[in-house]
């Protein structure tokens, strides 16, 4: 599980997205916090993997909790996915700076945070399944830093379509080294069956993944798909 410290000064809003992580699979939380002071004290006692921070509290800017981390040798500094209003771009290029893995500017939905989250726990999937003694080749890091931050391609989705999740499955069917069904594609990234289905169709028509079909012995073919090289 992934442990997810939810750092908003706003409690209904606090306790909302406390509500939209416990949905998604394989993370928790252990904790809820107001502002600077609370969020620096909880992840030194808590120990936290993942900060949702918001950048707007009462005793400073949550970007002033990541500097502070960034500078504590005390210990590994959590990832952190700043969640907020504020859509100045001098506040996104500091985030970056900082080591910020995310950005969602409210107000969003449970989906929008699924799918950030749900990319953050497939990069935590590819560290653990590489090792910390592995060498990696430029495909793995490509790989691991496209995960947190997908291209969204295409650049202008259809109407219903979301670019991050049109991104994790494109880089899901990419990264396989192999063709996979949808229900495949559904299982690394974590949606349902029927939303990977939908997008990898629409991947197909964009020209993004190449379908393919392999035929049983009895039966309808099976749909396969694989990125176009």
């Amino acid at each position: 599980m992934i442990r997810t410290l939810v750092v908003d000064d706003d409690f209904r809003v606090n306790g909302l997205h406390c509500t939209y992580v416990a949905r998604v699979e394989g993370f928790e939380v252990v904790g809820q916090v107001a502002n600077v002071a609370e969020a620096l004290d909880a992840v030194h006692t808590l120990h936290p993997e993942l900060l949702l921070l918001d950048i707007f509290l009462p005793d400073g800017s949550g970007l002033d909790v990541l500097r502070q981390l960034t500078g504590d040798a005390g210990g590994a500094r959590p990832d952190a996915i700043v969640i907020t209003a504020d859509r100045d771009i001098t506040s996104v290029r500091t985030a970056m700076k900082l080591g910020a893995v995310g950005y969602l500017v409210k107000p969003f939905g449970a989906d929008a945070l699924a799918e950030r989250l749900a990319a953050y726990r497939a990069l935590q999937h590819r560290v653990d399944v590489l090792g910390p003694e592995a060498e990696t080749d430029q495909a793995d890091v490509d790989a691991l830093f496209s995960v947190v931050r997908p291209t969204a391609l295409p650049a202008v989705p259809a109407k219903g379509h979301s670019a991050p999740t049109l991104a994790l499955l494109h880089e899901a069917v990419r990264t396989a080294r192999r063709d996979v069904s949808a229900a495949e594609a559904a299982e690394i990234t974590g949606v349902s069956r029927a939303t990977a289905q939908r997008y990898l169709s629409y991947l197909v028509r964009e020209g993004m993944v190449r379908l393919e079909l392999r035929y049983g012995a009895t039966g309808r073919p099976e749909h396969r798909y694989r990125t176009v090289s």
